[in-house]
């Protein structure tokens, strides 16, 4: 009763605090026109809410895989949140150096990620699997496109970092992924009847 009664008493209330609307940029002296700092920031905050999604995607498989392959599953899955973990720290990090805003909480990125929401129970490790690729080939089209635009608007800092940390992180993961895949027959079936197989298992 007391919390309830001091949160009503909060002197944040009903006051603006925002200091710097999301989706706007900052002046900084980085030689980059306002434009092409708020298009490069706004596309990687959605990269960024992805890439979220996928770190903790990660975590609750680490938490629920199960089978004969759990031990080294269970392993994998938590060397790629950290990996991911990182990568959303440099993500981060660059949308702010570009003077944005970047996105943080949970609620905020799950309205903006576009990665599907899996189920709150437990699900076979190969669909795991599959949804983690599905995962990483949504982030790795969007770096390449957003690496591309950075390249042809001069933001040369934005390329180098979507292309050394975010693409190569998530290929080398989505190699080690599709190897647990092999011979299951998932890796290899076209898109469509892919995406049936994990809501049939949804």
């Amino acid at each position: 009763m007391k919390q309830k009664l001091l949160l009503k008493k909060s002197p944040l209330n009903g006051q603006e605090t925002e200091i710097q609307k999301y989706g706007t940029v900052a002046n900084r002296p980085l030689s980059l026109d306002h434009k092409v700092r708020l298009a490069s920031a706004n596309g990687l905050n959605q990269i960024l809410a992805d890439t979220m999604t996928l770190r903790d995607l990660y975590k609750k498989h680490h938490w629920q895989v199960s089978g004969a392959t759990f031990y080294q599953l269970h392993l994998l899955f938590d060397k790629h949140y950290g990996e991911q973990a990182e990568l959303v720290d440099t993500i981060a990090e660059r949308i702010q150096t570009l003077g944005g805003v970047a996105i943080a909480m949970a609620p905020d990125v799950a309205e903006t990620t576009r990665i599907a929401r899996p189920p709150r129970g437990r699900e076979d490790h190969t669909i795991q699997l599959f949804r983690l690729l599905q995962a990483h080939e949504l982030i790795i089209a969007a770096a390449r496109e957003a690496a591309h635009t950075a390249v042809a608007d001069g933001d040369d800092g934005t390329n180098d970092m979507l292309v050394s940390d975010v693409l190569r992180t998530n290929e080398f993961q989505v190699w080690f992924i599709n190897e647990q895949l092999a011979g299951t027959g998932i890796a290899d079936i076209d898109e469509e009847a892919a995406h049936s197989a994990v809501l049939a298992h949804a």
